[in-house]
């Protein structure tokens, strides 16, 4: 029991250092804003906003979950918009593609992979943008992330104001991911996914569910049982669409309004299963 617990500490600490780097850069990137708005700044992110979606896609299609990390951070210091957040959401895979680079004889299907994700991305991101985002979005002053926290009361400056917010999200994730992890361990979630996904009708529906477990294991599984021929490449796709790994649990914690968070994450879930049921029936 010691020896598994020492495992899943360790492995927590490992997949929460790989974020480390993401939100330091989000947080400095908030607190400059913050301190130095002007005018001109604001102009430059609207004009980036509107391409906000394709730039979202391209980003979040590298196999990293640290930029869904950086995402949530943006969005809740109202930086980017929620069509934006949701591209890189769904164009996420984490380990996904490397896999299946590393898996000889499937190097052909990660270009199809990506390039699906992406379009999917893009697609869900503008139609959010241009849609559904006064149904889902609540105002939010850009900089408006240390509004309650206290942090520039003691005059801190930008880089020590950044790494406290990193610390604090950065434990939270730690207990978290360690937490998911002994889950993961005891229950023993490939195999309840394997029964859950076997020659089931509803296995976008399912794999999008599963993807939603914030943990780069269910990317993993998920690619997993598809290199297995246990589920479908639309299952995967639904899967992988809704995985955002870390970065959900991280909107979760700096995003105030939570029932806003429920809406992105009933939306991200949607747009997931749809892509599957499209690509089923293409």
């Amino acid at each position: 029991m010691f020896g598994m617990m020492a495992d899943i500490c360790i492995d927590a600490c490992i997949d929460v250092v790989k974020m480390l780097p993401f939100l330091y850069v989000a947080f400095i990137l908030i607190e400059a804003l913050e301190h130095y708005s002007t005018d001109f700044t604001e102009q430059i992110l609207k004009k980036v906003g509107k391409a906000g979606p394709v730039v979202g896609a391209l980003a979040g299609c590298i196999p990293q979950c640290g930029f869904s990390v950086m995402a949530a951070n943006l969005y809740a210091g109202g930086i980017i918009s929620t069509g934006t957040l949701l591209a890189v959401f769904i164009a996420t895979s984490d380990e996904a593609i490397l896999i299946m680079i590393g898996n000889p004889g499937c190097t052909g299907k990660v270009l199809p992979l990506l390039g699906i994700k992406i379009v999917f991305a893009v697609v869900a991101g503008y139609i959010t943008d241009i849609f559904l985002s006064r149904y889902v979005a609540v105002h939010k002053e850009s900089g408006g992330l240390c509004e309650h926290c206290g942090c520039h009361k003691s005059g801190a400056g930008i880089m020590k104001s950044a790494w406290n917010h990193t610390v604090k999200v950065t434990i939270y994730l730690f207990l978290f991911t360690a937490a998911l992890n002994l889950c993961i361990e005891v229950m023993g979630i490939q195999k309840l996914s394997e029964v859950l996904l076997g020659n089931s009708l509803l296995q976008p529906a399912i794999a999008a569910l599963i993807g939603l477990i914030p943990n780069c294991a269910a990317s993993v599984m998920l690619t997993q049982l598809y290199l297995n021929e246990a589920i479908s490449f639309a299952s995967v796709i639904s899967g992988l669409c809704s995985g955002a790994g870390i970065g959900l649990v991280v909107l979760f914690r700096m995003n105030k309004n939570k029932y806003e968070n429920l809406k992105i994450l009933g939306l991200l879930y949607c747009f997931a299963v749809a892509a599957g049921v499209i690509l089923e029936v293409i």
